[in-house]
């Protein structure tokens, strides 16, 4: 498993209260899109990878 992470923004829970109590509903489902993307990427990333026994 990759632990480099090219684009990856730290997301603490301050920031992420202020997303809420500002309705930023846009900013908030990119931050999650690229989430999911980032972890989708290092599952295919480990599925690929040869399997050790």
């Amino acid at each position: 498993m990759s632990n480099t992470l090219e684009t990856r923004r730290e997301t603490d829970p301050e920031a992420l209260a202020l997303y809420l109590e500002n309705n930023d509903g846009d900013d908030l489902t990119d931050l999650l899109v690229e989430a999911l993307t980032e972890a989708f990427r290092i599952l295919d990333e480990d599925l690929r990878s040869p399997t050790v026994h």
